[in-house]
């Protein structure tokens, strides 16, 4: 009896401790914007995380020993996908004046050909690597991660605040 007490509460605990991290972890979320610049900011972020996610997939792969040859071809296509929306990520009035946090630099929307050019980049580099990862060959994957590593690098270092660390 005194053990299925001592259970009882044990589970209790993990129940409000569960409750208790999920509800901290919400109050850390930020709101949907209610503004048009805010909504695309907001979209635009989620957006990254899915490209960052098919990325980081693939090298995850790419450090296995015996990589998913499937896996690596399926975020490849993903990133190839969002390559190309990319450029409708960033209207008018989704930046810093949007009064929605964003890491993207006022840059993008000054300097619109630089930033074109810089999304070209990453483009064509992920039109490469859908190819090359559908292949199978584990050299061209890797150097062609690489080149698309580096377009994302690119866009990053002229176009993104940089991450606090």
């Amino acid at each position: 009896m005194a053990f299925q007490k001592s259970l009882f509460a044990l589970s209790l605990l993990a129940g409000f401790v569960i409750v208790g991290s999920a509800v901290q972890a919400h109050e850390h979320m930020a709101p949907m914007p209610t503004t048009p610049g805010g909504k695309a900011a907001y979209t635009r972020h989620e957006n990254f995380k899915l490209q960052g996610a098919a990325f980081k997939a693939i090298r995850d792969e790419l450090k296995s020993d015996s990589p998913n040859m499937a896996l690596i071809s399926t975020n490849a296509a993903k990133l190839k996908s969002s390559a190309e929306a990319l450029p409708t990520w960033f209207p008018k009035g989704s930046g810093p004046e949007s009064k929605y946090e964003t890491d993207a630099k006022p840059e993008i929307w000054s300097d619109p050909v630089k930033f074109a050019a810089a999304v070209k980049r990453l483009q064509v580099e992920t039109v490469k690597f859908q190819p090359i990862a559908a292949g199978g060959d584990l050299g061209a994957i890797k150097a062609q991660a690489q080149a698309v590593g580096g377009a994302c690098k690119n866009c990053h270092d002229s176009f993104r605040v940089p991450e606090e660390k």
